[in-house]
């Protein structure tokens, strides 16, 4: 059986053993620091189990010990921006975290798969991909399936057509100057521009942006776990299935768009081996400015730290 190790048994963290576990794809090594709520979850997750019988396992764990074998860890651990919290803050505080991480990672896993979801998202996938020395390929971002899905979501309410039937990417970082591709954007085959005003698209692009935000406003104490950990789910699925299917990831470039030594959203192909090709796909003038700001807007805040 494989096996896939979190770190951090939070929200995301938990779902996301969960969604692996009830999927029975591979068993499940979840590690956090706070020992009783990593244990707690861990049982919870066994009870559920013995009611759904899917066979898969999960171990809780403070020691990096138990992530051996893994063919896939996922970084969930961190914490979150809070009030009067600046982005910098954030950076240095989740940096930390994320290195101690990857440093665990080499001792114990030295030939798996990194998928990082800590935030900021794109910041840390560049810190663990430096710190690892892994292969570009084995240090992956959790950012635009989620992105993309959301956009995706938004769509499909406007429309009133399923989700599977929308072609979609978002690229850049995840964050404020994330870019949902209007250009490639396809309803049932047709351009979202001949089913969709400028205006209504403008909107759908803007509240993508601020979906996470809404979600937090909403919940009052929290954020997104469900899409997050389905979309992390999906990554850590195309791994261990070696779907080699296409999805927005944020990776290490080396050339594609014109860009080098930078983490950032971008189409790409994932298999057994983490990235298997980065996708090129035509942007619009105003589109690929915008790319490149975005990732300019990550380089900056690497440079602050």
């Amino acid at each position: 059986m494989p096996k896939v190790a979190v770190i951090g048994s939070g929200n995301v963290g938990a779902t996301l053993a969960m969604r692996v576990l009830e999927s029975g794809i591979a068993d499940v090594v979840m590690l956090d620091i706070v020992e009783g709520v990593c244990r707690g979850k861990a049982m919870d997750l066994t009870d559920a189990a013995a009611v759904l019988k899917h066979g898969c396992a999960i171990t809780p764990t403070v020691d990096y010990k138990e992530i051996a074998g893994s063919q896939v860890v996922v970084i969930t651990a961190g914490f979150p921006r809070l009030p009067g919290m600046s982005r910098e803050e954030l950076v240095l505080k989740n940096s930390g975290i994320v290195k101690e991480a990857v440093r665990n990672i080499k001792a114990y896993a030295a030939d798996s798969i990194i998928i990082v979801v800590t935030n900021p998202l794109d910041v840390m996938a560049h810190i663990a991909y430096h710190e690892s020395g892994f292969a570009r390929g084995r240090v992956l971002g959790m950012a635009g399936v989620l992105d993309t899905a959301r956009f995706v979501a938004l769509i499909a309410e406007e429309l009133a057509v399923l989700p599977k039937d929308i072609e979609a990417y978002v690229i850049g970082s995840h964050g404020d100057t994330m870019i949902p591709v209007v250009s490639q954007t396809k309803v049932k085959g047709k351009p979202l521009t001949e089913v969709l005003s400028g205006d209504k698209i403008a909107a759908i692009v803007q509240r993508t942006k601020n979906r996470g935000a809404e979600i937090v406003g909403l919940l009052k104490s929290g954020s997104a776990y469900y899409a997050p950990s389905a979309s992390a789910f999906h990554m850590v699925k195309a791994v261990i299935n070696d779907t080699r299917e296409v999805m927005c990831v944020s990776c290490p470039l080396e050339g594609e768009y014109g860009l080098r030594d930078i983490c950032v959203g971008v189409p790409a192909r994932i298999g057994r081996n983490g990235l298997e090709k980065v996708i090129e796909i035509p942007l619009a003038a105003a589109e690929e400015a915008g790319f490149k700001e975005s990732a300019q807007a990550i380089r900056t805040t690497i440079g602050k730290i």
